[in-house]
């Protein structure tokens, strides 16, 4: 008997070693339930992350695509509308095989042209009006200098090439004549 008690004895000793204590099983449960807490919170950091990764990545791809299609065909409105424009062209070279009236091929060609320049006007064109006007170095470019009296100095005695605005800002620049 004396062994057996022994035996009994020992045992509480060693399982009281090996058992923890119900503090510390409270303890690492919590540990656990907030590990885990954690690792769920990470995961769905992480699946936030890549969505949000993903629709800012479609998000990019299409903008490109589309400012892509936009310069590809930005011109497409003018085009449209300068086609009549050019059938009218087509129409008066036809009958200046035909015609031998010049006042009515002159008449013609006046049309167009005013039908022409009244397109260029809706989309924005505007001409500069240079001649006797103070040189600007922001809009004129000077390609000679011609010896003018006091009046005309500084100022545009001709306009070789024409000027133009587009929506305000200047497309092409009047090429001139400054006096000096």
């Amino acid at each position: 008997m004396t062994d057996n008690t022994e035996n009994t004895q020992v045992e509480p000793e060693v399982l009281a070693e090996e058992t923890p204590t119900t503090e510390q099983v409270a303890d690492q449960t919590e540990e656990i339930s907030n590990e885990e807490k954690l690792q769920i919170e990470v995961a769905e950091m992480k699946d936030k992350y890549i969505r949000m990764y993903s629709e800012f990545e479609n998000f990019r791809r299409r903008t490109a695509k589309e400012k892509t299609e936009l310069i590809l065909n930005a011109s497409e409105g003018v085009i449209k509308d300068l086609l009549p424009v050019l059938d009218d062209f087509e129409r008066a070279l036809q009958s200046l095989e035909t015609t031998e009236d010049i006042t009515a091929i002159k008449e013609g060609i006046s049309l167009i042209y005013n039908k022409f320049n009244k397109t260029l006007t809706q989309k924005g064109l505007k001409p500069m009006e240079s001649k006797d006007t103070d040189f600007d170095p922001e809009i004129h470019e000077s390609i000679t200098q011609f010896p003018a009296g006091d009046d005309k100095k500084g100022k545009v005695i001709d306009e070789v090439e024409k000027g133009y605005f587009l929506n305000e800002k200047v497309i092409r620049y009047a090429k001139v004549v400054v006096g000096s």
